[in-house]
């Protein structure tokens, strides 16, 4: 897949429109999002689906009722807007309180307890008194905790739907809502010998340690280059997370780029440098398209996402590796992965060879662009 291939939106008819999908973007051809498209009714004027995707799951409520969307992916948000749906740039929580009459929420199982318990908190929050809310999931991701622990937040509910292991539910709120729970953390970690402190948001990827894929990535940068070797270089932080990699290159003088999807992430992020004193440049984005035309990098490192809702889809962490056009001639792109992901035919084919550095739970793929390239 070409980065072309990966940024094109794909148009698919709908009742008065056109609904926009691509890769990297949740949502499309996903069972929970099916059923929870063919479950939901209108009630009221005001609706709100706090895990929209491309925007399938409140679909049908579509003319019939004001809807709005809170999208923190930049793919999914690039499908709503394209498509002329309503949506706004903010996690599940940034919303407005007693204000809608209807809740779609198709359960972010994939992104953990705490991110999923947040999401009902402020699906709760949201709701008028009376208030209904569509929750959807799948029994092997957690539905039927999930269920109970909505129920005990709203009131009266009931499984509408099911699907194979997909079940839709339908429940009224009946009682005031919570709170929403303490949404930052911290935690302390050492990389490359150096102290850090960072902050993260609940949902982001390896919350509360350092992964080790990430900490193996560092060492055979600095083996490979050198420290020095990353003082003033111009650095691509691809799938860039809360910063286990953009906080130490930038403490070693890089001049880090930090590309990330997730706006969770990108807030984390944000935060960590913040309070660690220490600069970069941050950029909500769909792999690099918020990134100018022309622009190039010395040093490009990665490790790449490979679950999208859920599923296994590597296409993500294919177009990564085609973003390894924005090196300069001469620069060098480290991949972290596991051992079972077949990287290798993608760097041979991108760069004509590439070498193994580092090889302890995780393989650290090296490769660079050809001098004049």
């Amino acid at each position: 897949m070409t980065l072309a291939e990966y940024h094109r939106l794909t148009p698919l008819p709908r009742p008065g429109g056109v609904l926009y999908v691509k890769p990297g973007a949740r949502g499309y051809r996903d069972p929970v999002y099916e059923l929870l498209q063919s479950a939901v009714a209108p009630f009221g004027e005001r609706a709100l689906d706090l895990n929209p995707g491309v925007g399938l799951g409140s679909l049908p409520l579509e003319g019939r009722m004001e809807v709005e969307r809170l999208e923190p992916s930049k793919a999914a948000f690039r499908c709503l807007v394209a498509s002329g749906l309503k949506a706004r740039l903010a996690p599940p929580w940034e919303t407005e309180e007693d204000a809608y009459h209807l809740v779609v929420l198709a359960l972010p199982a994939g992104r953990g307890t705490a991110y999923v318990e947040a999401s009902l908190v402020a699906a709760a929050r949201a709701l008028g008194m009376g208030g209904r809310v569509y929750l959807a999931g799948d029994k092997n991701k957690g539905f039927e905790r999930y269920l109970k622990e909505a129920q005990a937040l709203l009131g009266y509910g009931k499984v509408l739907k099911r699907e194979g292991p997909v079940r839709v539910a339908l429940l009224e709120k009946e009682k005031e809502a919570p709170p929403l729970p303490a949404l930052w953390h911290r935690f302390e970690a050492r990389l490359l010998g150096e102290a850090f402190t960072f902050f993260h948001l609940p949902g982001v990827f390896s919350a509360g340690k350092v992964d080790k894929a990430s900490a193996l990535l560092l060492e055979a940068l600095v083996g490979e280059v050198g420290r020095e070797g990353l003082r003033g270089k111009r650095i691509l932080d691809l799938g860039a997370g809360y910063g286990a990699l953009t906080l130490p290159l930038a403490r070693l003088g890089g001049e880090v780029t930090a590309l990330e999807d997730d706006l969770v992430s990108v807030l984390s992020l944000e935060r960590s440098l913040a309070e660690n004193h220490l600069a970069a440049r941050v950029l909500h984005s769909d792999v690099d398209e918020a990134l100018t035309e022309g622009e190039a990098f010395d040093i490009i490192v990665t490790n790449p996402p490979f679950h999208v809702g859920g599923a296994v889809i590597l296409d993500v962490a294919q177009a990564f590796v085609e973003a390894a056009a924005r090196l300069k001639p001469g620069g060098g792109f480290f991949l972290v992965a596991n051992p079972f992901l077949k990287y290798e035919p993608l760097l041979e084919e991108r760069f004509g060879a590439f070498r193994t550095l580092l090889v302890r739970e995780y393989k650290v793929l090296f490769a660079q662009k050809a001098q004049g390239g």
